[in-house]
This record gives C-alpha cells, sequence and structure tokens, in this order.
C-alpha cells in the first residue's frame, strides 16, 4: 500500500451489474476511487491499480482468465460472487484471492477486504469462510494424519490458526487474543516453518486439511 495515498481499485466485471454504486465513499480512509475495466481484462496491464476486484456470476469460467493477465504484474485480487458452492471458494482461495459472497458483506467489508489484500491477507466474508472449512472437511486427510499435524504447533499456535482460518487478519487477532500485531505476525513466521507453508493461504489449507499434510 502507498503509505500517503489511498488505494485504486480495478474493478473487472464480468457482465454483470456492481452491487456497490456508491462504493467507495467519498471519505472512505481506505479506498479512493474504482477503475473499471471490461473483459478480456488486458486493460489491467496499463492501470496503476493496487488490487483488482473480479465481479462476476461464476468464477469457473471468469478467474482463469484474470489469473492469465495477472501474471505479468504482482496485484492482489478479490472475487465478488453469487456463488457459494465450496469448488468454487476453494480453487478462488487455493490461487491466493479473497473471495466476498454477493449478499454477505457491505461496502466497509469491501473495504477492509481491499486493504487486506494489499498487506498479503485473503479476505474471506463468512459464507465464503464456511465453504472453505466445508470444502476441507470433504478433502480432510485421515484423523491420525492431522493430529500429527496439529501436534507441530503450541497451544498459542493453535489459536492463532484457527482464528486465521475463519478469515482475521494478524492485526484482528491480536485484538482477540489480546497480543500485539508484531506478536502475532512472529508467531505466524513459526507457524509457517512448522507447517512447511509458503504463505498464510497454504497455512489454512493445511490447517484444514484441504492439502497433502507433513509426512512424519
Amino acid at each position: 500500500m502507498r503509505s500517503s495515498e489511498r488505494l485504486v481499485v480495478a474493478l473487472a466485471s464480468a457482465g454483470v451489474t456492481w452491487p456497490h454504486e456508491d462504493w467507495p465513499d467519498p471519505d472512505d480512509q481506505y479506498v479512493d476511487r474504482v477503475v473499471h475495466v471490461l473483459p478480456p481484462f488486458h486493460g489491467l496491464a496499463e492501470t496503476t491499480a493496487d488490487v483488482v476486484v473480479l465481479h462476476c456470476e461464476d468464477p469457473a469460467a471468469s478467474f482463469p482468465g484474470l489469473l492469465d493477465v495477472l501474471r505479468t504484474r504482482n496485484v492482489p485480487a478479490i472475487v465478488v460472487s453469487p456463488r457459494q458452492n465450496t469448488e468454487a471458494v476453494v480453487d478462488v482461495f487455493r490461487a491466493g484471492a479473497g473471495y466476498l459472497v454477493e449478499g454477505d458483506h457491505c461496502p466497509q467489508m469491501m473495504s477492509s477486504a481491499v486493504l487486506a489484500a494489499t498487506v498479503g491477507h485473503t479476505y474471506l466474508s463468512p459464507t465464503a469462510c464456511d465453504a472453505l472449512r466445508e470444502g476441507a472437511r470433504r478433502m480432510a486427510a485421515t484423523d491420525e494424519a492431522m493430529e500429527r499435524l496439529r501436534a507441530l504447533l503450541s497451544p498459542r499456535e493453535q489459536q492463532i490458526m484457527e482464528l486465521l482460518s475463519t478469515g482475521l487478519g494478524a492485526q484482528q487477532i491480536g485484538q482477540r487474543l489480546r497480543l500485539s500485531e508484531k506478536t502475532v505476525r512472529n508467531n505466524l513466521s513459526n507457524i509457517y516453518a512448522k507447517l512447511d507453508a509458503r504463505s498464510g493461504t497454504d497455512a489454512v489449507l493445511r490447517w484444514l486439511g484441504a492439502t497433502p499434510v507433513l509426512r512424519t
């Protein structure tokens, strides 16, 4: 995030009406303006957007094309869609993008998700978070393997992972556990090392059993 400016968001709309006509509010403390980009989204290469929001009916049809365009740019993405099925949410989350289900978030949450994306946090609306957990339950490894993985973490690290897997960021986790944000981030670094995870997204997928667990 640029230190002295509010964020610019590229809205990649795939043929559906954007539900937040008045967003961002002129007084939004995080978001300055929205730049509209139409499919096939090649215009993204010419924007200076800090975050890309893909608004689409079916992420399976629209999201891969957006990813192809974004391969040349290090810009985080968020998907906004009415789809709340497990497969859609898991596929988007695996790619490192946030997911907000239409009707399950407000303009304020939209701004929070955009800000979170700029600092590497994958934001999920409550319904999307439930879908991810359901997907993890279906794909979970054996109970024995999951017990071995969770035993790698201290009780405090397990608390932090439970909160991280619900869509909370380091600052919010710190508020819940009465810890400083720096302490939470230090714990997360240790957790990633123990779980052999490359990122928060990877750690959550391992914690929920949605990717193969470590062999011990």
